[in-house]
Parts: structure tokens; sequence; C-alpha cells
């Protein structure tokens, strides 16, 4: 019996060497790169499926845009949120607080 472990997965293509200017924070540390869709055969890539859209991502501040300027993710757009009962700092998505146990 043979098993064929095959399947997509995205590679993170590094599209150009400079750094360019990051829009969020205005840091000269923003790489230009792209996610792809390669087929994989046991999880090694073997050719492109889908081609990605490029995007600068700034290794300084961790926010993402586009190659235009328009600031697709970054740290000043994440909701900070705070629980109630204990004070500590919670994540968007945390219907609870971990530290607490209590429901937000």
């Amino acid at each position: 019996m043979f098993f064929f472990i095959a399947g997509i997965q995205p590679k993170t293509v590094k599209l150009d060497d400079h750094p360019r200017m990051c829009p969020s924070c205005g840091l000269y540390q923003a790489r230009l790169k792209r996610v792809d869709q390669y087929l994989s055969v046991f999880f090694l890539p073997i050719f492109r499926v889908k081609r990605g859209i490029p995007f600068l991502e700034c290794q300084s501040c961790g926010s993402f845009s586009r190659e235009s300027g328009e600031v697709l993710a970054g740290p000043a757009q994440r909701s900070v949120r705070t629980c109630p009962y204990c004070g500590k700092t919670l994540e968007p998505e945390h219907r609870f607080c971990p530290f607490c146990g209590k429901p937000m």
C-alpha cells in the first residue's frame, strides 16, 4: 500500500531586499513580500498554484501595508481591551479573561 500526501500551502516570498519607508512608523524598515500558494508533496513545495498580492511588512513596528501606502494592519489599529474585573490586557478575540476566567 502506498500513501500519497499532498496539499496546497502558503509560502512567503521576499520580493526585494532593499528596505522601504513604513507608512505607519516612518522608518526605513519595511520589506516587500508576497504570500504565494504552492502545491506541496510530502510538505515540500513543488510549484506555485496562485500568486499573491505584494505587501510591505515593517520589521520595526510589525504593520502591514500595500505598496501604495494604504495601511492594512498595524499596532495602532489593534484595539486594546482590558478586563473590567482584574484589569489585565486582553486580545480582541477573547470572550473570557484568561487570567480571572470572567466572561467579557
